[in-house]
C-alpha cells in the first residue's frame, strides 16, 4: 500500500474547497504536515486556522469564495491561476472539489431554495470550478479528487436532492476519469459513509447523527483518499462497513434500494418543525 508521502509527492499545489472544517481540514492538515514544499490553496466563506499545520503561513493561502454564487467560483478561479502562475509556475496540480452541503426531510417539507443551493454547491460549483481550472491541469499535469459519498449508489427518500447530487459527482468523476485518459490528468472519486463532521448538524439531523459504530474520522477518510490517489484508482469507498454498504445498495433493483434506504433513513429524518 502506497504511503501518505508518496501520494502527495508528484504535486506542487493543492487547490481545494472547503478547507476550512471536516474533511477539507484534515486534508490541508495531512498536506501540509507531509510534504513541506506543496503550496496550499483554499476555496472557501471561512479561512483555514491559521496553525492548522506547522508554518502554515507561509504556504496555505485564502481565497474567499461561496460555492454558491457561480461569481464567485469564477472570481477565484482566476485568482488562483494567477497567484499560481507568480508563485508556483511548474509543477503538478491537485484539485479537490470537498465541499458539499446537505438537507434532509421529505421534499414537499423543505425549502426549494435549500435543495437548489445543495445542487448549486455540490453539484454546479465543483464543475465550474473544475471546467475553469482544468486547462491550468491539463497544461501542468495534475489530478482531480472529487469528494461524493456512499449514498451516491442508491435513491435516497428523505434526502433526495443530496442522495442525487452524489451520484451526479460519482458518475460524472468516473466519466471525466475516462475522457481524460492519456492526458496527464486523471479523477478521483471519494465515496465516505458517515464521518464525524459538522454536517449532520447543519443539514438538520443533530450531531448524533453522525456518530455511529462504523463511523469514521475525517484523518481517516484523508488517509484513505490520499493513498487511493498514490495507487492510481478512479474510485475508492473507505472503510469495510462502507463497502459492504454500497456492495449491496448497488445490487439491488432501485426500487427495492429505495425502499430500503427510505427505512433507514426516515428514523433519523429531524421533526417537521425542525426542518
Amino acid at each position: 500500500m502506497p504511503s501518505l508521502s508518496e501520494a502527495l509527492q508528484p504535486f506542487a499545489a493543492v487547490v481545494l474547497t472547503g478547507g476550512s472544517s471536516g474533511i477539507g481540514k484534515s486534508f490541508i492538515r495531512l498536506a501540509g504536515t507531509l510534504s513541506s514544499n506543496l503550496v496550499i490553496c483554499n476555496l472557501s466563506r471561512r479561512p483555514p486556522a491559521e496553525n492548522i499545520f506547522p508554518n502554515a503561513g507561509k504556504r496555505l493561502n485564502h481565497f474567499y469564495c461561496d460555492l454558491a454564487r457561480p461569481s464567485d467560483v469564477e472570481a477565484a478561479a482566476a485568482q488562483i491561476r494567477a497567484f499560481l502562475g507568480r508563485t508556483v509556475p511548474r509543477g503538478r496540480i491537485l484539485l479537490i472539489n470537498n465541499s458539499g452541503i446537505g438537507s434532509f426531510g421529505a421534499f414537499a417539507e423543505q425549502d426549494v431554495a435549500k435543495q437548489l443551493a445543495v445542487i448549486d454547491v455540490n453539484v454546479r460549483a465543483l464543475v465550474q470550478l473544475t471546467g475553469l481550472l482544468l486547462p491550468l491541469l491539463r497544461a501542468r499535469g495534475g489530478a482531480i479528487m472529487n469528494i461524493a459519498s456512499t449514498v451516491a449508489f442508491q435513491p435516497t427518500p428523505f434526502a433526495a436532492t443530496y442522495g442525487a447530487s452524489k451520484a451526479f459527482v460519482l458518475h460524472w468523476t468516473l466519466a471525466l476519469n475516462e475522457e481524460l485518459r492519456g492526458s496527464g490528468v486523471r479523477a478521483l472519486a471519494v465515496c465516505p459513509g458517515t464521518t464525524t463532521t459538522d454536517f449532520f448538524r447543519t443539514a438538520g439531523l443533530g450531531d448524533s447523527a453522525g456518530k455511529t459504530k462504523f463511523s469514521m474520522t475525517t484523518d481517516q477518510v484523508a488517509e484513505a483518499a490520499l493513498r487511493a490517489l498514490a495507487s492510481g484508482r478512479a474510485q475508492v469507498v473507505p472503510g469495510w462497513a462502507n463497502k459492504l454498504y454500497t456492495f449491496i445498495g448497488s445490487k439491488l433493483r432501485k426500487s427495492h434500494a429505495a425502499r430500503v434506504a427510505a427505512a433507514v433513513l426516515k428514523r433519523r429524518r429531524p421533526n417537521k418543525e425542525k426542518t
